[in-house]
């Protein structure tokens, strides 16, 4: 008996699914791998100022590698920032935690090699001529000794993790003057220290370019929340020195809405 042809059509199609449906259907993509990341740096990058701290390095949950840790799906594998860490801290004690498979590397640090704790320090005690005295100082000191210590940084850094996406971030500019006097600073000695911190940035972003590496400014997401401001986004001077002129966890969310829109999908492997 001949079947109809719109029966033969039928049955050719079920012969034709059949293999999807003994399979149980077609296979659901997998999801895309996990972007290994390690951050590594000074208290900016280990969290001091969104207390409280976990370990002796400062680290906290409230740091912008935390923050981050899940978004565009960066999975922090290692949190090697510590409190007072210089350059060379970052060279000698964090690199262990690079390796080949890593593929995203945060880094912040440059701000405990220019004497910059001692700059803010003749700023709150002193006047106005000691503060631009101790601020040229830390100036000369970014501008002659900062280049060479973030080269050889970046260099051990890339040697560690040849493969991975490296992101050095700037400091945001620490006080607003445009709101006037703080109770310890002169509109003269905050743009002052922000003028060091805008050079320090500058040989920051210098150091990333030249090793093919992202810089990741933030002082446009901090702008009008600084020092002074009605809503500031760093802590000022306080009795708890610690956390002074570090962010606040509205500024660490700051760090990390500016790194995760950052970040290209095509910096992600």
């Amino acid at each position: 008996m001949r079947l109809p042809r719109s029966w033969t059509t039928l049955v050719a199609g079920l012969a034709l699914a059949a293999p999807l449906l003994l399979a149980g259907g077609p296979t659901t993509a997998a999801p895309p791998p996990q972007v290994e990341a390690v951050a590594l740096g000074d208290s900016y990058a280990a969290g001091v100022g969104a207390p409280p701290a976990v370990d002796g390095c400062g680290r906290t949950g409230g740091s912008y590698p935390a923050r981050v840790d899940g978004r565009r799906r960066i999975d922090l594998v290692a949190h090697a920032a510590c409190g007072g860490a210089s350059t060379s801290d970052v060279i000698s004690s964090q690199l262990e935690q690079l390796d080949a498979g890593t593929d995203l590397v945060t880094l912040t640090v440059g701000g405990n090699d220019i004497g910059w704790s001692q700059a803010l320090a003749a700023c709150l005690l002193g006047s106005d001529a000691q503060c631009q005295a101790a601020v040229t100082a830390a100036s000369q000191a970014i501008a002659l000794q900062l280049p060479g210590r973030m080269d050889a940084t970046l260099t051990a850094v890339t040697e560690a993790a040849p493969e991975a996406h490296v992101v050095v971030t700037g400091y945001p500019l620490l006080f607003s003057p445009e709101y006037g006097d703080t109770s310890l600073l002169s509109v003269a000695e905050q743009r002052a220290v922000n003028a060091g911190v805008e050079l320090l940035n500058g040989v920051l972003a210098a150091a990333a370019a030249a090793h093919g590496a992202q810089y990741l400014d933030v002082t446009s997401r901090f702008e009008g929340h600084g020092i002074g401001s009605p809503e500031p986004w760093i802590h000022g001077p306080s009795p708890d020195l610690s956390v002074a002129f570090h962010p606040t966890a509205e500024g660490y969310n700051a760090y990390a809405a500016a790194l995760t829109s950052g970040l290209r999908t095509s910096d992600l492997r």
